[in-house]
């Protein structure tokens, strides 16, 4: 294991990690009117801290990208989760939000969890699926359960419903890494040949799609209530898709299930913790429950 490459993992994660800071504080300015909402988009477009934010992740994502060429995806994108508590800290840092010990306790929990359930795993091996193939169904149904998590939560109060939003955000980037990792084979055969197929197409759709829930997720609760969710459910549904649609292989001897079902215990009970630490909600919500409702 390249110590070198987890040191570049480590610094794609604090760069994604400030980078969700900047998207979610300019994104909590926004009316909670505006959640699910294309104008959310249109009009944080106008935010210099958002396109700020927006531009330390891709940067993010560049640097993740050189550290998978010096160590594997099962022993980089553990390391990868850490940008929550990254973001958490940063968040209380600079702007004050809160950070008690049950806080980072949860977060902590979170990405330990999940850091176990990947590195038990191991995802390797697996063939590319043809752009008509069967087990593209997997991603259709990831979609689907997005949507239904997303919408299902329209009634609930604010944080279950940055968490149900923020889960959909995770499901789709899951999605999004999948359809990335087709495109780029796709690329390797021909960019103009890759463009008859329809999985860019879908790649931009579900990359938008994604952000406008994370950033709705952001618009309706602060940071360690929105985040962690997400950064749960995207590492594992990138596996449950390699899986599925690439057709990759897991360890599942006995040692490995039962420290992968521990890891993925960690990841609820680190989210569990996170969802019940006390926030400031936001002056509508409060408005909303002193005036016994809003419409």
């Amino acid at each position: 294991m390249s110590l070198l490459g987890m040191a570049v993992a480590v610094v794609a994660a604090c760069l994604i990690g400030l980078g969700f800071v900047a998207q979610q504080h300019a994104a909590f300015q926004e009316p909670l009117g505006r959640i699910l909402h294309p104008r959310l988009l249109l009009d944080l477009l106008h935010s210099r801290l958002w396109l700020g934010g927006i531009g330390l992740m891709i940067a993010g994502q560049l640097v993740f990208a050189f550290a998978l060429n010096l160590v594997g995806v099962a022993q980089a994108t553990p390391v990868l989760t850490l940008n929550l508590v990254f973001a958490l800290i940063a968040a209380h840092v600079i702007y004050r939000e809160p950070l008690g010990a049950r806080t980072l306790l949860g977060s902590l929990t979170l990405t330990g969890g999940v850091a176990l359930f990947l590195f038990i795993g191991r995802p390797h091996g697996g063939t590319p699926p043809g752009e008509l193939s069967f087990r593209w169904v997997g991603g259709a149904v990831v979609l689907g359960l997005a949507m239904v998590v997303a919408l299902g939560g329209g009634h609930k109060d604010l944080r279950v419903r940055a968490m149900l939003l923020a889960s959909a955000a995770g499901l789709l980037y899951g999605l999004q890494d999948t359809l990335t990792r087709s495109v780029v084979l796709l690329f390797d055969k021909g960019v103009g040949g890759a463009f008859t197929t329809w999985q860019p197409y879908g790649l931009v759709g579900i990359g938008a799609l994604a952000l406008l829930f994370a950033q709705s997720a952001f618009d309706a609760a602060p940071l360690r209530i929105s985040l962690p969710a997400s950064t749960a459910a995207e590492p594992l549904t990138g596996i449950a898709l390699g899986i599925v649609v690439f057709g990759e292989k897991v360890r599942l001897s006995t040692i490995d299930l039962a420290l992968g079902a521990l890891g993925l215990a960690g990841m609820v009970a680190g989210i569990v913790v996170l969802g019940r630490s006390p926030y400031l909600g936001k002056p509508e919500e409060l408005a909303s429950r002193d005036g016994g409702g809003r419409s």
